[in-house]
Formats: structure tokens, C-alpha cells, sequence
């Protein structure tokens, strides 16, 4: 299977609770913060690949007329109605619930901390987000691997800023990716600080 962002964002949505696909654009947007623009036509195909493979299932949904019971109050009864609502509008598609497998949450933690398809600051960030799954051992191996990259990157943005070709405002901005990249690496020194830290305290308690 190809690794694909996406599906380890969604896969990760679905390890704290079922949802639909309304909800899953949702929780990517206001929650990772990482899809402003992803749409349905992105979203359900990754669904239908990762229900294909095993990662996730189709549940049936709770019944609106079951959810509906009595709050006791009547801002709580407007307030279920007015939830009622919000799912009968949504598109049959959309009333289609997920929930992610036991093969599926083994295969996001896989590739949720294998550093080998680490690739972009997207990617990392990401990861990042999802960190509270992985082990303290794990999330060692892929802040080090993002420091490994960064520090290449610096290097290469250094000598790209003494290119005696460039005017000024090419190198100013040259200069401004070095110093971006200089403070992502102090991010990632105070990150693998408290990771190594947490890496023994998790191995003291495993003896």
C-alpha cells in the first residue's frame, strides 16, 4: 500500500472514536489544522482505499429517534434538536460511519513512527500531532530523523545564500529560510530533551 498523508490523518482521527465523513473534514481542518481545502473528493476516496485493505469498517450509525431522549431541560431539548437537524441535512454519504480495525491501528502505528517515510515539514508536523500514540522510543527516532533533515537543509540554505549571483532581496530571503530553519531545529532539541527524558522514565518502569 502506497503511504499516503492522508490516510495516517484519518486513521488517527479514528483511534479516539468513530465518525462520518462530514465529521472527519472537520476534525482535519479544526483539529490538525493541516487540510483548509480538502474536500469530500479527496476524503471519501482514502476511506474507500483504507476500508479496501482492512483499516477500517462501515458501522451503522445511531438512530437520530434513539439519540433523541429527554434532557430534561428545554435548552437541552433544542439543543438535540437542533443536532437532529444538523444530521438529517447532512447527504446519504455523509451519515456513513467509520471505525478504525485492530489491523488498522496496528498499521497507523506502524507507519505513524516509521521515520523512513518522513519526507516534508507537512508530514512531520503531522506526525507530531498524532504523537501521544507512539512510544517515547519512537518519537525519539522521528524527532532525530527531522533534526537529520533540518540540519541538511540549513546546510544547503547557507550555501545558496553566498551564491555571488544573488541581489539582495534573493539573498534576504535566503537568509530568512535560514534562520526559520534555525529555530525548527531549536524546536526539535527542546522536543528530543523531554523525549529522552520520558524514553528513560518509560524503560525504568518497564524493568
Amino acid at each position: 500500500m502506497i503511504i499516503r498523508v492522508l490516510d495516517i490523518a484519518i486513521l488517527g482521527l479514528l483511534m479516539d472514536r468513530d465518525h462520518h465523513g462530514y465529521e472527519i473534514r472537520t476534525q482535519l481542518r479544526e483539529r490538525l489544522g493541516m487540510w483548509a481545502n480538502v474536500s469530500f473528493g479527496s476524503i471519501y476516496p482514502a476511506l474507500a482505499r483504507l476500508e479496501r485493505h482492512g483499516y477500517v469498517e462501515a458501522v451503522a450509525p445511531v438512530s437520530p429517534r434513539s439519540s433523541a431522549l429527554s434532557t430534561g431541560s428545554l435548552s437541552g431539548e433544542r439543543a438535540s434538536l437542533r443536532s437532529l437537524r444538523a444530521t438529517s441535512g447532512l447527504g446519504r454519504r455523509g451519515r456513513k460511519v467509520y471505525r478504525i480495525t485492530d489491523h488498522g491501528r496496528q498499521e497507523f502505528v506502524t507507519l505513524l513512527g516509521d521515520p523512513s517515510t518522513l519526507d516534508d515539514g507537512k508530514n512531520f508536523s503531522l506526525r507530531m500531532a498524532l504523537a501521544k500514540y507512539l512510544t517515547p522510543n519512537l518519537r525519539v527516532r522521528l524527532l532525530e530523523r527531522r533534526r537529520t533533515d533540518l540540519e541538511t537543509r540549513l546546510a544547503e540554505v547557507r550555501v545558496g545564500s553566498r551564491n555571488e549571483e544573488l541581489d539582495d532581496y534573493a539573498r534576504s530571503v535566503m537568509e530568512h529560510a535560514a534562520k526559520g530553519v534555525e529555530l525548527d531545529l531549536v524546536w526539535i532539541d527542546d522536543l528530543l530533551s523531554t523525549e529522552r527524558s520520558n524514553q528513560q522514565t518509560f524503560a525504568n518502569e518497564a524493568k
